[in-house]
C-alpha cells in the first residue's frame, strides 16, 4: 500500500525522525534512543516513511540504516514553492501597507 506523503509528515514523530536522519543515516535503535517510545513504534514510523519513499533503508552488515530520500523531499519542496510565492507576495503587500501607514502618521 502506498501512503500519502503529507499524511506521513503530518505526524510530529515522523517529522522528528526525518530531521534526525537528514543529518546522518541511523539504525532504528539509534533513532529510538531520541524518543520516549518503544523500538516497535519507531519501526512502524520508519515503515510508513519507507512506504512514502521519504526514507530508504540500506543494509550494512547485520545492521539496517535509514537515510533521507532527498529527491522525494525535493518533490515536496517543489510543490510547496507555489504557495511560498503566494505568501511572499502577500507579506510584501502587507509591508507596503504598513510602510504607507507609517509614513502618513503625523
Amino acid at each position: 500500500m502506498r501512503r500519502d506523503v503529507f499524511q506521513a509528515i503530518a505526524d510530529p514523530t515522523r517529522r522528528a525522525i526525518i530531521g534526525l536522519i537528514a543529518l546522518q543515516a541511523m539504525t532504528p535503535n539509534a533513532i529510538a534512543e531520541h524518543f520516549d517510545t518503544s523500538r516497535q513504534a519507531i519501526s512502524k514510523h520508519l515503515q510508513i516513511l519507507v512506504e512514502c519513499q521519504l526514507v530508504k533503508q540500506e543494509q550494512q552488515g547485520r545492521e539496517i540504516y535509514y537515510q533521507l530520500e532527498v529527491a522525494k523531499m525535493k518533490e515536496i519542496d517543489n510543490w510547496l514553492e507555489q504557495f511560498r510565492k503566494i505568501w511572499e507576495d502577500r507579506f510584501n503587500q502587507l509591508d507596503t501597507i504598513f510602510s504607507n501607514i507609517k509614513q502618513n502618521k503625523p
